[in-house]
This record gives structure tokens, C-alpha cells and sequence, in this order.
């Protein structure tokens, strides 16, 4: 991947881990003054203030924003806080108003991410242009249309770009309004070297509490700053009430959170080398069993090609699947983690013995 600019070389002074901060939605200039306010008394004042103009609702008739004139109330916290904002746009004229405003830093939301055709229509409006792009993960888990969305932006020119994790819908997991998932935001940074995530808490959980929890998660996993939504009064807030929070508990929130240190930005001890060193032994290990694992396969393969056998034995499947996650229980593993394991390898298993299954038939041919 073509090496990008970081968020501290966006030119605004900002850093990691950056934190964003604001309401949900911009309803009222004097909503932004109390915010401002707050944040400015309780000295929390965060690196990038955020504010929706547009809000792409599911729903017609629920509130969509205020729309440009919401803009103009953004020169408060410039006057106020001094620091850069940040809005989302979902469409060509969203960033032809945008940038007439000044707006420092653009987001393109999970709704707008599934969507290739609007995504290119940003891109093409923002061609030639010089600002940061921040990107939020689409709502369904799918890491080619993240990843896409940031290409297409870096294709039109747009070197400043990040990544936004918000949490991907699930309909069976009621613990979170949107399941993090971490490993897609860690396959991201995986994929793309360099590119830094910022973790949204407020539309992961949905509701106040949770959102430190979360947070912190974010900051063991590696992840690069928070957005998170902040209203003077969120019971009152006109969207997204439930998962917004006060300056004052958004500054009890930050100074709770442990920040991690990024191995990547340091060299690692000799004691985290030598731990590595064991890793890369054991793995090898680990491979040298699955492949013997595998060459017994092939055998059973062979004997149940030369039997007129069926590959799969339910009841063989169901007591392997029970007696070996009960075994990995036993020694600290997670039962989820048994479970997807064992389903890997009996699907590569039923793979190989199918397949001598289909050679045998060609030999009859």
C-alpha cells in the first residue's frame, strides 16, 4: 500500500492517540457555546471537535440535521476553543458546503461506506483538494469495502486519510447498538501499514454506560484516539440522546483510560524479544503437528475412498467437537475460541477427503 500522511502530519497540530469530541448533531448555536463552555471549565478540551450537519437517518421524518446552517455555528468553537472541526458528508454537495465553510477535517459515515458509487462521487468532489479524510467502517463486516473506500480517496489524491471504527450491526448481539469486532480494525491496520484507527464508542454501545469499557479495549488493541459524543445536556439531545455523555464525564472518562504505548512507534525490550523468540518456536511446532494432523487425514481419506465411505460422520463430528472443546476449557482456552478452531480445521479435514474421494472417481473413469 502507497504510504499516506499520519494524522500528526495533517498540519493541525494534531496527535495520537487523538481524541474527537462534540454532539451528535449541531441543533442550536447556542447548544455549541454550552459545549464549548463546559468543555473550556472543566479543561477538556479535545483535539478535534465534531458536530453532524447531515444525518442520514433510517427513517423519513426523524431529525436530519440542521444543514448549512449548522456549519456557520462552527465558527463558535473556533472562537471559543481554538481547535479544528470536523463533520460528515454524504454526497457531493454535503463537501462543495463543507469546504466553502472551512471545515478542517471530513468524515464519510458507515451508511455512505457501503455505497462505492457515493463514495466515488466524494472522491471526484474532493479531487485536487488538500484535507484529511476520515473513514468510518461500513455497517456490515466487510473489509474490502473499508479498504476501498480509503483507495478510492488516495486515488483522487487525498494523502491525509484515517480510519474510523464504529461497530458493525448484529442482529443477535444485544450487549452492543453495533459488535466492535476488533479484529477487523486490526486486519485493516494489518493491511494498510500505517494507517491509524480512531475507535467510536458512542455508536458501538449505544448508551453511556459502556462507552470506558469499550474505550479501553480500543486502547489495548492498538487503536489510534477516540471519537466521542458530547452534549451539554444528552437527555435532551435531538438524536442520539442515550449514548452521549457531559464534558465533565467525558474528562473522567479520558483520565480513567490506561493509554497504551504504541510498539510501533518504539523498539521493543529484549525481554518482549525473547517471549517473541518462544512464540515463533511454538508455531513452528504447531505446524509441524497440523501437518502430521493432516497426513493421517489423507489416510482416513484413502480408507474411506477405498470402503465406499462418506466423508462426513455426524456422530464422529459431534464427539470430536465436544470432547476437544471440554479438553481446551480445561486448560484456560475460551470455548469460543475451541469451537472456530476445531471448525477450521474439520472443514480443511473434509476438504482433503473429499478430494481423494473425487480422485478416486476420475481413476475409474
Amino acid at each position: 500500500m502507497k504510504p499516506h500522511k499520519q494524522i500528526k502530519d495533517w498540519g493541525l497540530g494534531l496527535t495520537t492517540p487523538l481524541i474527537i469530541a462534540g454532539p451528535c448533531s449541531a441543533e442550536t448555536p447556542e447548544q455549541i457555546e454550552q459545549i464549548c463552555k463546559e468543555m473550556k471549565e472543566e479543561n477538556m478540551v479535545p483535539q478535534l471537535f465534531r458536530a453532524g450537519i447531515w444525518k442520514p437517518r433510517t427513517r423519513p421524518g426523524s431529525f436530519e440535521g440542521v444543514g448549512e446552517e449548522g456549519l456557520k455555528w462552527m465558527e463558535i468553537v473556533r472562537h471559543h476553543l481554538n481547535i479544528p472541526i470536523t463533520t460528515e458528508v454524504g454526497n457531493a454537495s454535503h463537501v462543495e458546503l463543507a469546504l466553502k465553510h472551512k471545515v478542517d477535517v471530513l468524515w464519510i459515515g458507515a451508511r455512505t461506506t457501503v455505497n462505492p458509487f457515493a463514495v466515488q462521487e466524494i472522491a471526484e468532489a474532493l479531487r485536487g483538494v488538500d484535507i484529511p479524510v476520515m473513514i468510518k467502517n461500513p455497517m456490515n463486516p466487510d473489509l474490502e469495502l473499508w479498504m476501498g473506500a480509503l483507495e478510492r480517496m488516495y486515488a483522487v489524491g487525498i494523502e491525509k486519510l484515517a480510519a474510523i471504527h464504529r461497530g458493525f450491526s448484529d442482529a443477535y448481539d444485544k450487549r452492543f447498538r453495533n459488535k466492535p469486532n476488533w479484529s477487523m480494525p486490526i486486519h485493516l491496520k494489518r493491511q494498510w501499514t500505517g494507517m491509524e484507527v480512531i475507535n467510536d464508542p458512542s455508536h458501538i454501545v449505544g448508551r453511556r454506560d459502556g462507552l470506558l469499557e469499550v474505550a479501553q479495549s480500543a486502547m489495548n488493541f492498538g487503536l489510534d484516539g477516540l471519537m466521542i459524543e458530547t452534549h451539554h445536556d444528552p437527555d435532551k439531545a435531538w438524536s442520539d440522546a442515550k449514548q452521549q455523555v457531559t464534558p465533565a464525564r467525558l474528562k473522567e472518562m479520558i483520565s480513567s483510560i490506561d493509554f497504551k504505548e504504541s510498539l510501533e512507534a518504539m523498539k521493543p525490550d529484549e525481554k518482549l524479544q525473547d517471549l517473541r523468540r518462544a512464540v515463533d518456536h511454538l508455531d513452528d511446532q504447531l505446524l509441524d503437528i497440523l501437518q502430521e494432523r493432516f497426513a493421517v487425514i489423507d489416510q482416513i481419506g484413502a480408507h474411506k475412498r477405498e470402503h465406499h465411505l462418506s466423508v462426513f460422520q455426524s456422530d464422529r463430528w459431534k464427539d470430536v467437537m465436544e470432547s476437544r472443546t471440554q479438553k481446551g476449557v480445561a486448560k484456560h482456552l475460551s470455548e469460543k475460541f475451541m469451537k472456530e478452531l476445531l471448525y477450521c480445521i474439520h472443514e480443511e479435514s473434509v476438504k482433503r477427503q473429499e478430494k481423494q474421494l473425487r480422485e478416486g472417481e476420475a481413476l475409474k473413469k
